[in-house]
């Protein structure tokens, strides 16, 4: 069905579409998703909304599903380096062939709709960049049949396209913060109002008791919709120990608690993000008993998620912290680090977060010798001259970079035995990263 049409075209194709075009309704994805994949939909549907933390939590569940026996869809966005990543049965990506042939069957359906429209309806049809990949996602999983396919939301969750299921079999919302408030709003209570879009009729519910507004707006959402609420707090999560590379915690929950459970990372944030999926997958193994607290603890051990936290080169750490709850919980782990050298900080940020904040709770930690500042290869990016206006301000030694390769080199030359670099502050900065070290490390 493809023949005529190459990757490297659908994928053009994709890109020149708006990513926030605002122009469409949830009904009209959920039309062209009735068309394209009809009533019956295979797989029980995981559905993930929150600020921060929401690929993780995909990933970790994938990972105990995996380790239970089950195959499992993920959709999550955005990507890092390739477009496919989005789109996932189990840890790989769909191929160049799948993404193109999904492409061309939801092309056919939006034109076939069009043709029956007015010049209006017909623009206000064609799918935004975020709905013309998850209708893909669809298409393909439909043709894969997952026995779960895990759903992580765009911007919100309300509108979000993702929001077409009408019974999911849980509902994660992860930690709620300020981010995208153009789009959700300026109060924490608006957007928590929009994360909660997505609790659903007497679905179980499980989320972060972190901040009293969002938690009384969570809980009244699932209360109206008399769902099942599993709220995880900080008395959830106990004991918590750094081993060099690895996290040792436990977790107590309703049903078991958990006395030994180990994370394969140095994120302290993900204690947090595992717990939500933890209590997610015990919710599910109510009903299926191949998910239990061994495949639980397996698949939590097992779990990667790129970017966050990760070791790319010994020493060198990429973060996708890019908002002002994610730069804290990135220092929160940096402060408890095992570093014995120096720490350097390689940073970049896109003009749509509240980045003067993000600057000032890095100075405010005081754990970096020196912060090597960047612009990002987007037309999002914060000016290398607006950087520099906001960190000269600060009493903080800085080096100023015309993008990320200069500044990593600059940095890389810098370190010494048990110093460390960090990158953090946006996605598309660990996206180029990891493609930068992908090259260093083959030549």
């Amino acid at each position: 069905m493809s023949a005529d049409l190459s990757y490297s075209d659908t994928e053009k194709y994709i890109l020149d579409i708006p990513k926030f075009a605002g122009k469409h309704t949830l009904e009209d994805t959920r039309k062209l998703f009735k068309k394209l994949v009809g009533e019956d939909f295979p797989g029980k549907v995981i559905h993930i909304a929150g600020t921060n933390g929401k690929g993780s939590v995909c990933a970790y569940l994938r990972s105990i599903l995996m380790k239970s026996g089950c195959s499992v869809g993920m959709f999550t966005s955005p990507h890092l380096e390739i477009m496919r990543e989005r789109i996932c049965l189990g840890e790989e990506m769909i191929s160049e062939e799948e993404f193109t042939d999904a492409f061309v069957k939801v092309k056919q359906v939006w034109e076939a709709l069009s043709e029956e429209a007015d010049d209006e309806e017909r623009k206000r049809l064609h799918p935004s960049f975020f709905e013309m990949l998850f209708l893909m996602a669809m298409v393909y999983f439909k043709e894969k049949e997952p026995d779960y396919i895990i759903l992580e939301t765009g911007l919100g969750g309300r509108l979000d396209a993702t929001n077409v299921f009408d019974k999911p079999s849980v509902c994660v919302i992860t930690e709620i913060g300020f981010d995208h408030m153009q789009y959700l709003g300026n109060t924490i209570e608006e957007i928590a109002t929009e994360k909660a879009g997505i609790i659903k009729n007497k679905v179980p519910v499980v989320f972060v008791n972190k901040r009293p507004e969002v938690t009384d707006i969570l809980t009244e959402y699932a209360e109206k919709a008399k769902s099942q609420v599993h709220s995880i707090g900080k008395d959830s999560i106990l004991n918590v120990n750094i081993r060099n590379k690895t996290i040792d915690f436990s977790f107590h929950s309703g049903y078991y608690n958990y006395d030994s459970l180990s994370l394969n990372t140095s994120a302290l944030y993900q204690t947090e993000n595992s717990s939500l999926a933890v209590k997610a997958a015990e919710i599910l193994g109510e009903e299926d008993k191949r998910i239990h607290p061994e495949s639980i603890r397996a698949g939590l051990m097992a779990a990667h998620w790129p970017g966050r936290m990760e070791e790319v080169l010994p020493g060198v750490f990429l973060d996708g912290a890019h908002n002002e709850d994610g730069i804290e919980a990135f220092l929160h782990t940096v402060c408890n680090d095992s570093c014995n050298g120096q720490r350097f900080l390689l940073f970049g940020v896109v003009a749509d977060k509240q980045y003067e904040n993000m600057i000032k709770q890095i100075v405010a930690s005081g754990g970096f010798a020196e912060v090597a500042v960047t612009p990002l290869e987007s037309d999002r990016s914060v000016s290398i001259d607006r950087l520099r206006e906001i960190w000269e301000q600060y009493n903080i030694r800085c080096s100023f970079h015309q993008n990320a390769e200069e500044a990593y080199h600059h940095l890389a030359e810098k370190v010494k035995g048990a110093d460390v670099i960090y990158i953090a502050g946006s996605l598309y900065l660990i996206g180029q990263m990891k493609t930068l070290i992908r090259r260093i490390s083959d030549d």
